[in-house]
């Protein structure tokens, strides 16, 4: 499916899947004013786009004593692929670590990680020095989540 093909029925039906994933078939067509079949066969088209990766229930953190965020700022002198391989081997390894990204600037990686307290951290951070050389790590704990969504815009599609 090409980014052109999406009209206000595919748009509202991403909409409606981003609130509520869960949502059944018939709420989903009488929400966008759609039957039932055309309705389906859109979140088909959809899916088999890649535009719905995948369907998942969003988890309370604070229920699951993950209370803490941390973010933490990565340098590293070592800028070869076999470090890189290392490095993201062992991101990939720690489920703490929820989100990771290569970045522009002054720092190499940002990883945002949950965890029940600092100890927590502390058990993450000697993860990742262990599993490979880190130049600069710089770790800033969140005080107050202001906005969380996992909800992405629309308006350019």
């Amino acid at each position: 499916m090409e980014k052109k093909s999406l009209d206000g029925f595919d748009k509202q039906i991403l909409k409606s899947l981003q609130e509520d994933a869960a949502i059944s078939l018939s709420d989903l067509a009488a929400a966008i004013k759609l039957s039932p079949t055309p309705t389906w066969r859109r979140v088909q088209r959809l899916e088999l786009g890649g535009y719905i990766r995948k369907r998942v229930a969003l988890l309370d953190a604070k229920k699951i004593n993950l209370g803490v965020t941390v973010f933490v700022g990565i340098k590293t002198n070592q800028h070869n692929q076999a470090w890189l391989g290392r490095f993201a081997a062992a991101v990939a390894d720690v489920p703490e670590i929820v989100e990771a990204y290569r970045m522009s600037g002054d720092l190499d990686y940002l990883l945002r990680i949950v965890v029940p307290d600092i100890a927590g951290y502390d058990k993450v951070y000697r993860q990742l020095i262990n599993a490979v050389e880190l130049f600069d790590v710089s770790s800033s704990f969140a005080m107050e989540q202001m906005k969380f969504t996992t909800a992405l815009p629309l308006d350019y599609v």
